[in-house]
């Protein structure tokens, strides 16, 4: 239930972000997800997962513990 100028905008934002290719066939244009930016994007978060992943532990931890009480 989206309107084609709102899907078109959303498209061309994923362009010109380089998320997407698009081929044009015929009267048509297929889009195709680049995979590359997001492994990019998961390898620059990768350090601070760890860091996450231990903040979450123990925010977990910590609402077990209230939740005793």
């Amino acid at each position: 239930d989206i309107a084609q100028p709102t899907v078109a905008k959303h498209l061309k934002a994923l362009r010109e972000a380089g998320l997407v290719v698009v081929r044009p066939i015929a009267q048509k244009r297929w889009y195709q997800l680049r995979s590359e930016p997001l492994r990019e994007l998961d390898a620059w978060l990768e350090p601070y997962r760890a860091a996450w992943s231990a903040r979450f532990d123990a925010l977990a931890r910590h609402l077990d513990k209230m939740e005793e009480q």
